[in-house]
């Protein structure tokens, strides 16, 4: 056998087991879809990102910011609405988060941050990072948080 027919063959065994494992893979997945959850019609050109997916029974919220003058707290309470508005609109609630990410513009304000998101995600809280955001946040909002869930 030549080098070349070994080649094809060994590429033929290759693609049949990534076939027969893409198959297994969605058997197993039971034909779970990405879907795009939307509080709104959808819009007439593609969107740069969606607002929240879901992927089976995990719900991804895109960060939310508060983008008007105002300080910390304001802001914190304005994004948090806001993330509770994406969860109840697509079957999932503040106390379904698993993972929470707070990027904060400036880490001056986490204690401020932090006297508002205290308890908003139940008695049994998601785990989460804090980071304060080198160069910002974009539109100018104290605080952006995303969020992992489940319906």
């Amino acid at each position: 056998m030549t080098r070349t027919r070994f080649y094809q063959a060994a590429a033929g065994v290759l693609a049949g087991w990534l076939a027969t494992a893409a198959t297994a893979l969605a058997q197993a997945s039971g034909g779970v879809e990405k879907r795009v959850h939307r509080r709104g019609p959808k819009p007439a050109r593609t969107p740069l990102f969606n607002g929240a997916v879901s992927y089976g029974n995990l719900l991804f919220i895109a960060g939310k910011g508060a983008h008007y003058p105002g300080d910390i707290k304001a802001h914190t309470e304005t994004v948090l609405k806001e993330i509770e508005a994406e969860l109840l609109a697509a079957g999932s609630s503040m106390d379904k988060v698993l993972k929470c990410n707070v990027y904060l513009d400036n880490l001056k304000d986490y204690a401020a941050m932090n006297s508002v998101f205290q308890g908003r995600f139940g008695e049994n809280p998601p785990v989460r990072t804090t980071i304060a955001a080198a160069g910002g946040i974009p539109g100018n909002s104290l605080v952006e948080i995303d969020v992992i869930a489940y319906i």
